[in-house]
């Protein structure tokens, strides 16, 4: 048996995954960002302004909170943030991903967004694997906290075995003895080896401050990630999810520099690929 998220001896190439013109596996380090959750049509429309400003390529926000403040937290807009998300996108020409945790919403999600992604909590949902596989849009799939190399690219399978290779890896901590999860920074080379598929990295559920974001931002970068996912917020310590991990615009302006990326020179990058 041939498992189609592993390399083969045979194959030469990593695969490119593009997502409304970006290319992941290809172009230089693109960051996806967003807010942790939607929380209203005001706020995902300024976020949207200021992350495009800053040079992301992708704009992500979840329209469900799952395994955030169990059911008695903020559980999400549902569809009519997906609306709002997909509004915000194309106001500022940027592709959009959100979460999605029910089977049934594949259909009425996808035609909405550019990219699906798939929660740590859901990453062996086998039957929610299969009906995003069946939508043909790219997935970004994230690593469980207590799942080992080989289980995370099982799951990569059961969307490739709907005959969807657009499939995106996403390392965002694993479960190990401190109050958050700890970012597997040394995940990214080692399923690279094995596996042909783009690795992103997700640091913002990895950390107790959000000054280490930055940290492993840089980390992620150094080790050869295929781009970084950070979760930006207007005013963190307001925020209904995740209050500790999401960065403030004018922090995620920082992050940027430091990453040495900006929207002119994003731009300048997209045309020097296309001469190419």
């Amino acid at each position: 048996m041939i498992r189609k998220a592993h390399r083969t001896e045979e194959q030469t190439g990593d695969t490119v995954v593009e997502v409304g013109g970006v290319r992941f596996g290809a172009d230089p380090f693109p960051v996806v960002a967003g807010p942790c959750t939607i929380e209203s049509e005001q706020q995902i429309h300024e976020l949207a302004k200021q992350v495009a400003e800053a040079g992301a390529r992708v704009l992500r926000g979840n329209s469900v909170a799952t395994m955030v403040g169990g059911p008695y937290g903020f559980q999400g807009l549902g569809l009519s943030g997906v609306r709002m998300l997909a509004d915000a996108g194309a106001e500022v020409g940027l592709p959009v991903v959100t979460q999605i945790a029910e089977p049934r919403d594949a259909e009425a999600v996808a035609a909405h967004v550019d990219m699906l992604e798939i929660g740590s909590g859901n990453m062996q949902n086998f039957e929610l694997l299969k009906a995003v596989g069946q939508t043909g849009l790219p997935v970004l799939l994230k690593r469980s906290p207590s799942a080992t190399f080989d289980e995370w690219l099982w799951a990569a399978e059961y969307v490739l075995a709907e005959g969807n290779d657009k499939v995106v890896l996403c390392e965002r901590g694993i479960r190990a003895f401190e109050k958050s999860d700890t970012l597997d920074i040394a995940a990214v080379p080692t399923v690279k080896e094995s596996s042909h598929l783009p690795v992103l990295v997700f640091p913002s559920h990895a950390v107790t401050d959000r000054a280490s974001v930055r940290a492993l931002s840089l980390a992620a970068q150094g080790v050869g990630a295929d781009g970084l996912v950070v979760e930006v917020h207007p005013e963190p310590d307001q925020a209904t999810t995740n209050e500790v991990g999401q960065l403030a615009p004018t922090g995620f302006d920082e992050l940027m520099a430091a990453l040495g990326i900006n929207r002119l020179r994003g731009q300048v990058d997209l045309i020097d690929r296309d001469i190419v």
